[in-house]
């Protein structure tokens, strides 16, 4: 029994498909995978393949980078003090120390400030403004936030501070009356790519800065700062961010700085293996975890740190928060799913609205994506902060809870985010109301079936195709992520060549092959034990989707079968 729908992508033009595959000499299924992200010819293939710094956009065709760049280089020259205004993710920590770091190369006074999340809240603050006034600065630079700041930044002009917002995200009606505002989505800029992550957007400002003085090279060596972010704020790793993620993960794997070098460590990893998916799923959640506890600028310390003493002494804090975050976040997540099953009828509510006095909240948002994860409903986690309300809401594929919220508005203090993930606050009196309100919602957008998770497959595929020139070439279509999703495939009738058994926490491994065919495959599919005692080797075969991960033997990669879903089958009686 399958535990997902499964949904083969329509299909290409096979003409199409065979003229590709004639031009690069690579398998149709290859060219089938280019055609599906638009790539067509032999032209686009090779710019797929071999991503280059000279495919980056121009930073000034971005609406106020000139103003933004002259203001800088004015302040550096005039040695006011800037202070670089920062988020607590991985993004906005990233962000802060690439700029702080570029404006102090350039010999700027140059400070960092980053909100405390248990204590501020996202974004600017007037507090904070307050003391950035008090230190004698007298111009702020926002990174991965500001876009919504319209009161905080006219406060800020009212008390003589110049703000240049640097910001990626979504802005409300009214755009801040800022010196200058950098956000490639806001209305009237017209810079031709639209998804780049907040340390993406300081990057531009810097190397706007950097070109203007003739020392275009020196932004380079924060690459590295920005693949961390992109990987970890999940944008679409197309266009201009698909170079940024390839050279800036190239240059963790060959010359870490000592920072990253001992958080790498720390995840028992070694520079050379890093992939996208490694950041997202070991690299970022200690970078997160400092924010989400607590004091975030240690994460900011952590990039900055010029020896590997000072930057294992922070990876050891950042280790230590992260262990706490996951015993905290457990807890939660379990209390969590017994709520749901005492209080919520998923039967009949097809979302997921809770709320607990203590939930800790630097871990909510985490525990919000768990909960969409196991249940695949839209899911809003609350904790009373002050009084009131507030929490994380995360979405599932196809469901715009942005949209849904906007649609709440008149329950809410405030609101802010995308389609997929965002934040919110309410009263605590209102949230039943906005529970209704919210699987009303629900009810009139979502079926039955939109809430059964989907696997989107790629192609079908027989286990033979996978030669070692198959995956050589696969593995060049990295990096992966949003928009150049790792291929997804099927393979029918599959042969078990051993009997599928259990490792760690409920995951199965197995070794497969074609019937037919020699060529075996090892296999591991976390979180699929249960298929363990459902199959038999001798008795049957089996349909299953995966991707293709690397691993390491003896010196040698081989491919490795990452199973998502499998369907079991009875084996035809000779």
């Amino acid at each position: 029994m399958k535990r997902k729908r499964w949904k083969i992508q329509n299909s290409t033009d096979h003409n199409q498909v065979l003229a590709l595959a004639d031009s690069l000499n690579i398998s149709n299924i290859l060219a089938k995978l280019l055609i599906q992200r638009n790539i067509t010819n032999f032209f686009e293939a090779k710019k797929f393949f071999r991503p280059s710094l000279d495919d980056l956009h121009d930073p000034y065709l971005m609406d106020g980078m000139l103003a933004a760049s002259l203001r800088v280089i004015d302040a550096i020259t005039g040695n006011e003090k800037i202070f670089v205004y920062g988020d607590y993710d991985v993004d906005g920590t990233c962000s802060a120390a690439l700029m702080n770091m570029f404006l102090l190369e350039l010999g700027a006074n140059a400070e960092v400030y980053i909100p405390n999340r248990l204590d501020e809240g996202y974004g600017i603050s007037t507090e904070g403004i307050d003391y950035i006034k008090e230190q004698g600065s007298s111009i702020i630079i926002t990174v991965d936030c500001g876009i919504t700041a319209v009161e905080e930044v006219d406060y800020a002009k009212k008390i003589g501070i110049d703000v240049i917002v640097c910001d990626h995200h979504q802005p409300k009606e009214k755009i801040p009356e800022a010196y200058a505002v950098l956000d490639p989505i806001k209305p009237g800029c017209s810079y031709p790519f639209g998804f780049l992550s907040g340390a993406g957007v300081a990057f531009k400002l810097a190397r706007a800065i950097a070109d203007r003085i003739g020392q275009t090279e020196i932004v380079l060596k924060y690459l590295d700062l920005v693949a961390l972010a992109a990987a970890a704020d999940i944008v679409p790793l197309l266009d201009e961010n698909r170079v940024l993620v390839k050279y800036g993960i190239e240059q963790i794997n060959t010359t870490p700085r000592p920072g990253i070098k001992a958080l790498l460590r720390k995840a028992r990893m070694e520079p050379g293996s890093l992939s996208s998916g490694k950041i997202v799923f070991t690299l970022a959640p200690r970078i997160n975890a400092v924010g989400r506890m607590g004091d975030a600028m240690r994460a900011v310390e952590l990039f900055k740190a010029r020896t590997d003493e000072e930057a294992e002494r922070v990876a050891d804090v950042l280790e230590s928060e992260n262990l706490e975050r996951r015993k905290i976040d457990e807890m939660t997540f379990s209390y969590a799913v017994e709520l749901l099953h005492e209080t919520i009828d998923l039967e009949n509510d097809l979302g997921i609205v809770l709320h607990d006095d203590n939930w800790h909240p630097g871990v909510i948002g985490i525990v919000a994506s768990r909960m969409v994860e196991k249940y695949h409903r839209p899911s809003i986690m609350l904790s009373t902060i002050d009084g009131v309300a507030k929490g994380s809401a995360r979405s599932i594929a196809g469901f715009d809870i942005y949209s849904a919220l906007e649609e709440c508005k008149d329950l809410l203090i405030q609101f802010g985010g995308h389609k997929a993930a965002a934040g919110v606050a309410l009263e605590i009196e209102n949230i039943p109301e906005f529970r209704r309100r919210f699987n009303k919602i629900l009810k009139e957008r979502l079926t039955k079936d939109e809430i059964i998770p989907e696997i989107m497959i790629n192609s079908k595929i027989s286990l033979s195709e996978i030669t070692s020139k198959f995956f050589r070439v696969l593995e060049q279509f990295a990096p992966f992520g949003p928009g150049n999703m790792k291929p997804v495939f099927l393979a029918e009738n599959v042969e078990l060549v051993t009997q599928p058994r259990i490792v760690g926490v409920n995951h199965l491994i197995a070794t497969v092959r074609q019937p037919g065919n020699d060529k075996v495959f090892d296999s591991i599919g976390f979180g699929l034990g249960e298929f363990v005692n459902q199959i038999d080797k001798n008795k049957n075969l089996v349909d299953i989707v995966f991707t293709i991960d690397e691993m390491s033997r003896e010196g040698k990669v081989y491919p490795q079968l990452r199973l998502k879903d499998i369907e079991i089958k009875e084996k035809p009686e000779n």
